[in-house]
């Protein structure tokens, strides 16, 4: 007995050492056994590649809004071994989802069980392989530093929302440990002033429960680099995603009202959860801003007037 636990002590110890530093940026070495599981995952991944993305395409062929992709994420969730539950029930149309945000698999097991669009950091997007499943599912990518490019992000979500999507937004703008909760940005839910007509919004938490911080993609780790990591690690892991009481935008006040809203239930299921507080998260992302295009007045409007007259 006394072998066995500290066979467990051992290992969670190397689990730990590995983690740090992979969050320094540390290249790790994989083991014969990790190489091999790896090398198995990703394999299943490129099988369920050959069959649901020609299915997607020859659908598309016929009618819109493919089932494909919201199976292969489903699947691939699996794959790379997560056990993902649902709890609540996601509003499925006119709707967008604020959801915390703790690794890329989110986006696999929130796409699986609701099929959803997102809008994420650009740099998910620059990932081989996970940007292009993204794109597949419709994900609009959010580049920090350009500010001007925001409107048109914005444009994009009020396109989606007319076609009668679903949307989820991560307000953070970038990962936790799945133990904290940033200030939510609320630029991106500029779609929501005024709300169009029908839609609510609805808050989710993932949980990822005793492993959060092992799966958590932050520090200077790149994303392939926590992708190779995450796939080869033995055994599976269970992620719950919690669908919390949606509610109309319409009653609140602005994207800052909705935004906090949103955040004080997130926080206060994370904290049921995780039964304490929630623990600070060093971040240095700087916010995305949104200032709308300048209003043109009487003068600019007779000024356009005389010049198409002359």
């Amino acid at each position: 007995m006394a072998s066995a636990s500290t066979a467990r002590n051992e290992r969670r110890s190397r689990t730990a050492r590995r983690r740090e530093a992979a969050l320094r940026g540390e290249a790790i070495a994989l083991t014969l056994p990790e190489q091999l599981r790896f090398a198995c995952r990703l394999g299943a991944i490129v099988l369920l590649l050959l069959v649901f993305v020609p299915l997607h395409y020859a659908f598309r062929l016929f009618a819109y809004g493919s089932p494909f992709p919201m199976l292969f994420l489903r699947y691939t969730a699996r794959v790379v071994g997560a056990r993902v539950e649902v709890r609540g029930t996601p509003l499925r149309r006119d709707v967008f989802f604020i959801s915390n945000h703790v690794s890329w698999i989110d986006i696999l097991a929130l796409a699986g069980s609701s099929g959803t669009a997102f809008v994420a950091k650009q740099e998910l997007g620059e990932v081989p392989v996970i940007g292009w499943l993204c794109r597949l599912n419709r994900t609009i990518f959010v580049k920090r530093e350009n500010r001007l490019g925001v409107a048109d992000q914005i444009n994009e979500l009020r396109e989606a929302l007319a076609d009668n999507w679903s949307i989820t937004v991560f307000p953070e703008g970038t990962v936790t440990d799945g133990q904290s909760l940033l200030p939510f940005k609320s630029s991106m839910l500029s779609v929501l002033e005024p709300p169009p007509p029908g839609v609510f919004v609805q808050p989710c938490v993932v949980d990822y429960g005793a492993v959060a911080e092992e799966i958590a993609w932050i520090g200077d780790e790149s994303g392939g680099a926590n992708a190779r990591r995450i796939m080869a690690r033995a055994g599976t892991f269970r992620l719950t995603i919690h669908y919390l009481e949606p509610f109309s935008p319409a009653d609140h006040r602005g994207r800052k009202a909705i935004a906090a809203k949103a955040r004080a239930e997130i926080e206060g299921k994370l904290v049921e959860l995780l039964g304490h507080p929630l623990r600070p998260f060093p971040h240095t992302v700087d916010p995305v801003r949104y200032a709308p295009p300048p209003v043109p007045g009487p003068r600019d409007d007779q000024s356009d007037a005389s010049i198409s007259q002359s």
